[in-house]
C-alpha cells in the first residue's frame, strides 16, 4: 500500500488552490479527482465544431492579486480583460443592472410605488443593511431593504427560479456584496431621464483569451501530481487509508478534500448516524445548462441576462462569445442558459431534449433567436451540485458535519467542501489556507 504524506481529494478551483500550496512547499503529495480532466465546476465544453462552453458563466473578476497572478501565468499573459456587461428582462423589457439603481426604465406606476415603499421604510427606521440578523429569512431582508413591490416583483421571483425554493425558506448570511442597496435619493435619482446608472458591483473580468475558463487550470495538470479517473470508494479516518475504485489503496498523513459533503461523509468508513443524517440535510441546486451554438452572434449588447418572469423556463444566460471571440467560430454566438432544480425542493422531471426545445421557444418569444436562425449546436448538460441552498436546515447539520470532519482530521475546503457560496477565487484561497493548515502553519 503506497504512503502518501498528503493528499487532495478533488481537482477542482480549491483542490488545486491546495495542490499549489503543497506544491510551494516542496513536500510530496498526491491529488486525486473521479473525472477524466481537471477543474471539477470550472470545466470548459469544447465541441468539435469549434462552439465552446464553460460549467456555467465563469469569468475571473477577482481583486486578489495573487490569484490574478498565478492565473495569468497559466495563460501566459494571453488573456482577454473587458468590463462585465449585464441587463435584465422582464415582461418584455429589457432592463439595466442592477434594476434597483435604473428605475426610470420601469412603468411609472411601478416607480411610483416602488419609491413609496422605501419612502415608508426610510421614515420608519425599519431599512435594513447587509447586517441582517442569522434569524431573519431572506423573504424579510428583501421587504426590509427594499419594500414589498420591488421585493415581490423583482429578486423574490428571481430567487425562486435560482434556489428552487420560496425565500420564506433562505437565511440571510450568504447577501454579502451581492445585494446592493441605494440611498433613497439614489433611488429617485435613477428614476428621473438622463441620469447616469450606479454601475454592478461586479465592473471588470479577464478571461482567457483562447480555451475557455479551463485554460487557466490546465497547466496544474502537468505541474502537480494530480491522477483522474480515481473515484473514491472509502476513507478511513482512523486507518488513514483510502480506497479507489480501480481497487487500489492508499495511506495518508494528512487528507485535504473538496469533494461535497454529502458525497464524503456517504464514503466515510465509521460515520455516526447523525453526522449522516446530517449531511442529508444539507441543500443544493443542480443546473441543467443548455448550449446553443447558432448561425449569427448578435443576440444582444449584454453578456449576461437575468429572468424574472416565471414562465421563462431559464433564470439567466450567458454569452459565452462576449467573454472572448474564440468561443466561437468566425460569424457565430454562442447562448447557454441556467435552468435550476434541487432534490429537496424541486425535483428534475423533464428531459434534456425537453430543456432544449423550451428553452429555445422562450428565447424567441423573448426575442433572443429569431425564428429562421440557424441552431448550429443544441446541448444540454448537467451539473448535480450547482448552489448550496442557504435553508435554514444548513447551519445546525453543517455544524454537526465540521465537527465530525475535524475530529476525524480531514480538512475541507472549496463550494462544497465549507458547503459555501464561495467564488472561483475564493475557492482557490480556501484551498491554499486548508493546505496550510495541514502543514502546520
Amino acid at each position: 500500500m503506497e504512503e502518501v504524506p498528503f493528499v487532495v481529494l478533488g481537482a477542482g478551483m480549491a483542490g488545486l488552490g491546495a495542490s499549489y500550496a503543497l506544491d510551494s512547499a516542496g513536500v510530496s503529495f498526491s491529488c486525486y479527482d473521479k473525472n477524466n480532466y481537471v477543474g471539477g465546476h470550472s470545466r470548459t465544453l469544447r465541441y468539435d465544431n469549434g462552439f465552446i462552453f464553460d460549467e456555467g458563466g465563469h469569468i475571473s473578476f477577482t481583486k486578489n492579486p495573487h490569484v490574478q497572478q498565478v492565473l495569468a501565468e497559466n495563460v501566459r499573459g494571453a488573456f482577454v480583460e473587458n468590463r462585465l456587461t449585464i441587463d435584465n428582462y422582464w415582461q418584455g423589457l429589457r432592463l439595466p443592472h442592477p434594476i434597483q439603481n435604473n428605475l426610470r426604465h420601469l412603468p411609472p406606476e411601478l416607480i411610483v410605488q416602488i419609491i413609496s415603499d422605501y419612502k415608508t421604510l426610510d421614515a420608519c427606521g425599519t431599512a435594513s443593511g447587509n447586517g441582517a440578523p442569522a434569524h431573519q429569512t431572506y423573504a424579510d431582508w428583501l421587504h426590509l431593504a427594499y419594500g414589498p413591490t420591488f421585493a415581490k416583483t423583482f429578486p423574490m421571483a428571481y430567487g425562486k427560479k435560482y434556489h428552487t425554493t420560496d425565500m420564506d425558506n433562505l437565511t440571510t448570511d450568504w447577501i454579502g456584496p451581492r445585494m446592493y442597496r441605494p440611498t433613497i435619493q439614489e433611488l429617485v435619482r435613477s428614476a428621473l431621464p438622463g441620469t447616469a446608472p450606479i454601475p454592478n458591483y461586479i465592473d471588470h473580468f479577464r478571461y482567457p483569451s483562447t480555451g475557455g475558463f479551463l485554460s487557466y487550470l490546465e497547466p496544474f495538470e502537468s505541474q502537480f501530481r494530480i491522477q483522474l479517473n480515481k473515484r473514491l470508494t472509502q476513507l478511513d479516518p482512523v486507518a488513514k487509508a483510502i480506497e479507489f475504485a480501480d481497487g487500489e489503496t492508499i495511506s495518508y498523513g494528512s487528507v485535504i478534500s473538496s469533494i461535497p459533503l454529502p458525497e464524503l461523509i456517504s464514503l466515510m468508513k465509521g460515520v455516526p448516524g447523525d453526522v449522516l443524517a446530517a449531511s442529508q440535510r444539507l441543500a443544493f441546486s443542480t443546473v441543467w445548462l443548455v448550449n446553443l451554438g447558432v448561425g449569427r452572434a448578435d443576440f444582444s449588447d449584454a453578456m449576461v441576462t437575468y429572468f424574472y418572469d416565471e414562465d421563462v423556463i431559464f433564470s439567466r444566460i450567458n454569452l459565452p462569445h462576449l467573454f472572448s471571440s474564440k468561443n466561437a467560430p468566425v460569424g457565430c454566438g454562442t447562448i447557454q442558459a441556467e435552468i435550476y432544480f434541487s432534490e429537496k425542493y424541486k425535483p428534475f422531471a423533464s428531459s434534456p431534449q425537453n430543456l432544449i426545445e423550451r428553452t429555445i421557444e422562450d428565447l424567441r418569444r423573448c426575442g433572443f433567436l429569431r425564428a429562421d436562425d440557424r441552431i448550429l449546436l443544441a446541448d444540454a448538460a448537467m451539473s448535480r451540485y450547482a448552489n448550496v441552498i442557504y435553508d435554514f436546515d444548513r447551519m445546525a447539520a453543517l455544524r454537526v458535519v465540521h465537527g465530525y470532519l475535524r475530529d476525524a482530521e480531514v480538512r475541507c475546503c472549496g463550494r462544497f467542501g465549507n458547503w459555501d457560496h464561495a467564488w472561483t477565487d475564493q475557492a482557490f484561497v480556501s484551498g491554499e489556507e486548508a493546505a496550510r493548515a495541514a502543514l502546520g502553519d
